[in-house]
């Protein structure tokens, strides 16, 4: 985890401020995107799209998005959650920190909504079930 970071780290401090992460909570499994048709099944719903300058106030919203989908009993995603504990993703969210990256500060805010406040509740309160 923490060579991960620090080569993201790398990227980071080259181009500076001319960085803006995108994360996309779509079709979301336990698989890594690059293993194609050989993925696990999709357990999430659609999301949403997250934006920011922070890569670990980004990172760390999506993790809490996904935490508060599973406490509101909205998807039956604990292999997902197990996944993220299991591989020590939050370490990797802590090391970034740690290694002043960002942190773990974020405000949500509602595009589709005219740009309101939303809490975590509110973000996922909608999210249909993924049927596959």
């Amino acid at each position: 985890m923490e060579k991960i970071s620090e080569s993201t780290k790398a990227t980071i401090d080259f181009f500076g401020k001319h960085v803006t992460y995108v994360n996309v909570m779509r079709n979301m499994s336990v698989s890594c995107d690059c293993e194609g048709v050989h993925a696990q099944p999709v357990v999430t719903p659609n999301i949403g799209i997250l934006a920011s300058t922070d890569i670990v106030a980004i990172d760390t919203a999506c993790v809490d998005l996904v935490f508060a989908m599973t406490d509101a009993g909205l998807v039956d995603n604990h292999d997902l959650v197990e996944r993220m504990l299991t591989r020590h993703s939050m370490r990797q969210l802590s090391y970034m920190r740690e290694l002043g990256m960002g942190n773990w500060n974020y405000i949500l805010i509602d595009l589709d909504n005219g740009g309101a406040r939303i809490s975590l509740a509110d973000a996922v309160a909608h999210v249909v079930p993924f049927e596959g």
